[in-house]
């Protein structure tokens, strides 16, 4: 049985995505949700952006509306196409204020993409430029005065978890959901997800 400060920093965590549950809208998950579905009925392309862990989190989302059928594409790689009028940005930053995901919500924006946003503050920067908007609760990397209102409407004080571990494990529990809602919407099974599934690894 796992013990000590791993418990307690396993259960704090657990604690907090139980509770976020209760706090990220139905409609702000709706719409990502249909944007996507939207694209993928136009065979628009999706391009995802995150820094740091962010970025490993928005890359794991890629990898599985990859195999959904989407085509998508993670800025900061070698192969990239152009974007496109329609096509969906999907940019991942807790704070919301990250230069180099917001240097690419706004050239998004200057070709007339989507841009979707998911973060904890509804003032920042990159949500200010997008056309969707998910707040998602969590510690961002400076423990800021809006970071502790934030988890004090959830009940939680000065985590034990260092930095956004809190906001970049919700992210992922929450885009994992996601997926899930697509499968219905676009009524693929598992089996077609395996289907894309690389085979030379």
């Amino acid at each position: 049985m796992v013990s000590g400060l791993t418990r307690r920093a396993m259960l704090e965590i657990i604690e907090f995505l139980t509770k976020s549950l209760d706090v990220i809208s139905d409609y702000d998950k709706d719409r990502l949700v249909e944007t996507l579905v939207e694209a993928y009925k136009r065979g628009s392309k999706i391009f995802v952006v995150g820094a740091g862990r962010s970025g490993l989190v928005v890359k794991a989302f890629a990898l599985r509306l990859m195999h959904l059928g989407f085509s998508v594409y993670v800025m900061g790689e070698t192969i990239i196409p152009r974007m496109r009028k329609g096509d969906v940005l999907v940019a991942l930053s807790g704070s919301g204020r990250t230069r180099s995901v917001i240097s690419v919500a706004e050239a998004a924006k200057s070709v007339g993409a989507i841009v979707v946003s998911i973060t904890t503050f509804m003032d920042s920067p990159l949500a200010k430029l997008s056309d969707v908007v998910v707040l998602i609760p969590g510690r961002t990397k400076l423990a800021k005065e809006d970071d502790y209102l934030v988890r004090q409407v959830i009940g939680l004080h000065e985590p034990l978890t260092p930095l956004g571990t809190l906001f970049e494990d919700l992210a992922m529990i929450f885009l994992d959901g996601v997926v899930v809602e697509l499968m219905d919407k676009l009524g693929v099974t598992e089996e077609e997800l395996k289907e894309r599934h690389a085979n030379v690894e």
